[in-house]
């Protein structure tokens, strides 16, 4: 047999490991992300409501703050939007999941494995997870920004219709194209920095934090290579990246959401910094924490959901445990 036809009788993980990491981690990120997008809509809205730069610009003087806590946020979009209105900006979630999810998790590896390496008992030294975590997530980000852009905008449509306002998009590709022509290729990653932050610190929480606890309970306890020590793993997390990565979403989510000029700069924001000291002024160090508990009442199920989903179709699909 010629090399070129032994490689081609090899499974196609073998052929094309990278590709094949990416397409798996994009089909776990799909499932974990249509099963708990209700939360991230309920987190956003809890996020934008009392922005003190709007208060302060005059657009929502007089108006009450319509919500006060996750559960009556997800009850009043389902009530007032109808329930369907809870996935409203789904489909470019799952596009930015496809992109964020493929890219960050072949990034990490690669690094692990490749650039930073293991040590001789194949741990990962903590810094160099954290390096990793971090690298990887900004980078992911950095590619899936257009899509999270959209994401945002298009799960603020329900309420811009309640408030008597036009809707700005018909759909996700409308969206693109709108926001395309108004503010260039620029304008596709206004708030990429806010945007790249969160996701360094969030993959400081959930990349590092998963691969690390993972280990460490496979080297030092007796548990196995099996569901629950990825949930424990999982469940870990989720809760790191929450506390690391929620300051960082709502200046994300304030600057994605503001109103823009025609050169597509904002309005109320000059950048990711002044945000974060506009809205600490305005509103206090804890309003960084608006949407904490269904960020993290997201980032959980997510977590659990995609970790387990992962690492399960690895298995099947002949790929080595992460």
């Amino acid at each position: 047999m010629s090399p070129g036809e032994e490689e081609r009788s090899l499974p196609l993980p073998e052929r094309w490991p990278r590709a094949s990491k990416f397409a798996l981690s994009a089909c776990a990120a799909a499932v974990a992300e249509l099963v708990t997008f209700p939360l991230d809509l309920t987190k956003t809205r809890l996020q934008i409501q009392g922005e003190a730069a709007v208060r302060r610009d005059g657009a929502a003087a007089g108006q009450a703050v319509p919500y006060r806590g996750m559960l009556r946020t997800a009850a009043g979009i389902a009530q007032e939007e109808g329930i369907h209105k809870l996935w409203q900006g789904a489909t470019p979630a799952v596009y930015r999941h496809i992109v964020y999810s493929g890219v960050r998790m072949v990034t990490y590896e690669h690094l692990r494995d490749s650039v930073l390496g293991r040590v001789e008992d194949e741990s990962f030294p903590l810094w160099k997870a954290v390096v990793g975590g971090m690298s990887a997530g900004a980078i992911g980000q950095f590619f899936a920004s257009p899509t999270d852009l959209v994401k945002v905008q298009m799960q603020m449509e329900g309420k811009r219709k309640l408030e008597g306002k036009p809707l700005r998009f018909r759909g996700v590709h409308h969206a693109f194209l709108k926001i395309l022509s108004e503010g260039g290729v620029r304008g596709l990653w206004a708030g990429w920095v806010p945007n790249v932050q969160r996701a360094a610190l969030v993959n400081m929480g959930d990349l590092t934090t998963y691969d690390s606890v993972k280990h460490f309970l496979l080297l030092n306890t007796t548990l196995e290579d099996n569901s629950v020590t990825h949930g424990v793993s999982s469940a870990c997390s989720g809760l790191v990246a929450a506390v690391l990565g929620t300051p960082a979403d709502v200046v994300k989510t304030r600057i994605m959401n503001q109103p823009r000029d025609k050169q597509g700069r904002g309005l109320l924001y000059k950048s990711s910094m002044d945000c974060l000291i506009q809205t600490v002024q305005g509103e206090g160090f804890m309003s960084l924490y608006k949407g904490f508990i269904p960020t993290w009442m997201r980032m959980a199920p997510w977590s659990l959901v995609f970790w387990l989903t992962y690492e399960q179709i690895r298995r099947m699909c002949g790929v080595t445990s992460f």
